[in-house]
């Protein structure tokens, strides 16, 4: 996955061209990952909003309940896209597209669906919530490897530029 990509193929991609060095591309599609998981949520969110309808016998209601299920979800029924550069991290969703440079992440912290960007040098009950989580997709060892090369270069590099 590893790969410069040319110009055309930036430009072809979801994502602007962030630098001429190394990226990793890659999507992230959780409906698609667990079928199984994904047609039982999908029946319970059809209950919810039925269960609303029923209760308050108001389409104005049904819909806020569908709207409301519908946002929350959107991660889990659309794809995310994700891009590490040498400069920093692109993620795309349906919504936004947030980018991020390294020197922004003092830690990180993978578990096994994902990896935790901290903008924290020690762990914090706010990093969750100022944090940024990136979802692996058969990617664990290649996009953990690109991290930690990354993280550690940028906080060495901030702790220099202090001396």
């Amino acid at each position: 996955m590893k790969n410069k990509m040319s110009e055309t193929e930036q430009s072809k991609s979801n994502f602007p061209i962030a630098d001429d060095g190394v990226s990793i591309r890659w999507s992230c599609h959780p409906v698609k990952r667990r079928p199984l998981l994904s047609v039982g949520i999908t029946l319970l969110v059809m209950f919810i909003i039925a269960m609303v309808f029923n209760t308050t016998q108001s389409v104005f209601f049904g819909l806020l309940a569908f709207i409301i299920m519908f946002v929350s979800l959107a991660k889990f029924y659309f794809p995310t896209h994700y891009c590490l550069s040498d400069k920093g991290v692109t993620v795309k969703t349906t919504s936004q597209t947030l980018t991020k440079n390294w020197s922004e992440f003092r830690s990180f912290y993978p578990d096994k669906n994902g990896i935790l960007l901290s903008p924290f040098a020690v762990p914090s009950k706010l990093e969750n919530f100022r944090g940024l989580f990136i979802m692996f997709n058969e990617n664990r060892d290649e996009v953990t490897s690109f991290v930690k090369n990354h993280i550690v270069s940028s906080v060495e590099s901030n702790s220099k530029e202090k001396s």
